[in-house]
C-alpha cells in the first residue's frame, strides 16, 4: 500500500511540476509572428506568390538580401508548376519527346526567370530596425496565366527549341491558360 501510495504521490507532483512550470512556454522558444505571414500573402489558383527575409547591418544589403529571396521561392514555384504542368501534359499526349521536352522546358522557365519580369508585383516591404541590424521583409506576386503568356512569347522567340518543340511547349501552355481562364469566371 505504502509503494502505491508513493506512486500516486510522485504522480501528482509531477502533474503540479508540469503545470506549475507553465504549459505555454515552448521548449524551442517563444512563437512570433513575422510580416507578410497570412493567406494573402500565399500562392493560390491564380497568383504565384512569395515572401522574402534580408538581415544585414546594412539597410540595403538587408532588402538586396529579402529581394533575391523571394524572387528564389518564386522561381522555384513557377519551375514546380511548370514541371507538373509539363508531365501531366505528356502523359496525356503520350509525347515520344517528352523527357527532352520537359527539359527544354525547364530551361526556358530558367532563363524566363532570370530575365526581368514585366508583370511581377511588389506587394508588401517592411523594413525594422532594433539598433545593430536592419531585418527587411518583401512579397511578390505575378498573375499564373500573365506568368505563362510571357513564358509563351519567350518560347515562339527561342532560337533553341526547333519548330516541333515550340508547338508542343505552345500547346502545354495554351492548356494550362484554359484552366486558368476557367477559374476567373
Amino acid at each position: 500500500m505504502n509503494i502505491m501510495k508513493n506512486i500516486v504521490i510522485l504522480s501528482l507532483m509531477t502533474i503540479a511540476l508540469v503545470i506549475g512550470t507553465g504549459c505555454k512556454k515552448s521548449v524551442v522558444g517563444k512563437k512570433v509572428k513575422e510580416p507578410f505571414s497570412s493567406s494573402k500573402y500565399e500562392s493560390n489558383n491564380r497568383f504565384f506568390r512569395a515572401v522574402g527575409k534580408g538581415v544585414s547591418a546594412k539597410d540595403n544589403i538587408a532588402k538586396g538580401k529579402a529581394d533575391i529571396e523571394a524572387k528564389k521561392v518564386l522561381a522555384g514555384q513557377v519551375g514546380t508548376n511548370v514541371a507538373s504542368v509539363t508531365d501531366q501534359y505528356l502523359q496525356q499526349t503520350e509525347n515520344e519527346i517528352g523527357a527532352e521536352l520537359g527539359d527544354k522546358f525547364q530551361s526556358l522557365v530558367r532563363e524566363v526567370m532570370n530575365t526581368q519580369i514585366a508583370d511581377l508585383r511588389l506587394i508588401g516591404n517592411e523594413k525594422y530596425y532594433d539598433g545593430n541590424v536592419y531585418t527587411v521583409f518583401m512579397a511578390y506576386e505575378i498573375k499564373k496565366n500573365a506568368m505563362f503568356r510571357f513564358l509563351k512569347k519567350q518560347a515562339k522567340i527561342d532560337e533553341k527549341l526547333n519548330r516541333d518543340e515550340k508547338k508542343l511547349i505552345e500547346a502545354i501552355i495554351d492548356n494550362e491558360l484554359e484552366k486558368l481562364d476557367g477559374l476567373e469566371d
